[in-house]
């Protein structure tokens, strides 16, 4: 199976343009041969959004999603974007469409909230790791912050995912000086193609965003009166770029493809059935993995501990 991603710049808020771009991809990538096309995190919309989110969220039964779903006849595709479910719900999704049609929208589960990630304050997170087929091979969506929750790929793997499909918005300078993005997405998508033995098909996007950091900085000011009073300063907008560097790798975390960094490009790779085979032939990690062991020890763990902790009747 051939699959292709395209590193795109998504314009931020720009739904109409950015969703031009993306079916354009699409086509492109199928008349290349691609059998799977994979674009970041929130491809249609941008990534800074703040309060204007629900401006450019899309519902799967939209017109949008559909013309887009359209487009995968004679392939697959994973596209990120803002989900609007009928309850009104809100969640940075996935939509995985398939030959033309919708699969579903995987919804992502680990929601940052903290630096100069919002993402908990505007959107609900989801409720299932799912696992669809194409072309014999079994594939689990993830969308950014759920790789760094290992349980997240663990179960991904139990429900027998041959591939991860990891799409993100990574920028520079977005978690400190401190840390290097760059660095630890090289290690995190090697480790899970190694440890699980699968292919890691990784989109990031390029392009730059500005953030407004609203961090509220307390000064003392003495009045007249002598009371303390309390002022705050807002920081101005910082500019986030995002640096790309999409890759695809092998069950044994060699890459078979890989993106310039602050470039628009496109990769492709094959993913063979057979290289699936010899790792897991050479390399057995989880033949003896047994995920009824796993939920024992969670029930152990988080439940049966608490009925310890409960005070017996008649006891302070």
């Amino acid at each position: 199976m051939k699959a292709a991603i395209y590193q795109t710049s998504p314009i931020l808020l720009d739904l109409k343009s950015n969703l031009e771009v993306v079916i354009s991809k699409i086509h492109q990538g199928k008349e290349a041969g691609a059998e799977l096309i994979v674009f970041p995190e929130l491809a249609l919309t941008g990534y800074f959004m703040g309060q204007r989110y629900h401006e450019v969220a899309l519902r799967l039964d939209s017109p949008e999603i559909r013309q887009l779903s359209s487009a995968t006849r004679g392939t697959a595709a994973v596209v990120g974007f803002v989900e609007e479910s009928p309850s009104m719900n809100f969640y940075n999704s996935a939509l995985v469409a398939v030959d033309g049609k919708i699969a579903f929208a995987y919804r992502k589960l680990n929601l940052p909230n903290y630096g100069v990630f919002e993402e908990r304050k505007y959107f609900a997170p989801g409720k299932q790791v799912r696992v669809f087929k194409l072309h014999d091979f079994n594939i689990a969506v993830f969308i950014c912050n759920d790789l760094w929750h290992p349980s997240l790929p663990y179960l991904g793997v139990t429900q027998k995912a041959d591939i991860f499909v990891t799409i993100f918005n990574s920028s520079q300078g977005s978690m400190g000086d401190e840390f290097s993005n760059i660095e630890s997405w090289a290690i995190i998508n090697s480790f899970y193609s190694r440890i699980f033995g699968v292919y890691n098909i990784c989109a990031n996007r390029i392009g730059e965003e500005g953030f407004e950091e609203r961090r509220s900085i307390s000064r003392a000011l003495q009045g007249e009166s002598g009371e303390n009073k309390e002022s705050s300063l807002t920081c101005q907008a910082k500019t986030y770029k995002f640096w790309g560097g999409s890759e695809i790798l092998n069950p044994f975390g060699q890459r078979i493809a890989k993106a310039d960094l602050h470039k628009p490009a496109e990769i492709f790779g094959e993913i063979y059935r057979d290289l699936l085979r010899q790792k897991k032939i050479l390399l057995p990690y989880l033949r003896n993995d047994d995920p009824y062991f796993t939920h024992r020890e969670l029930q152990r763990i988080l439940y049966d501990a608490k009925k310890r902790e409960r005070p017996e009747p008649g006891q302070p």
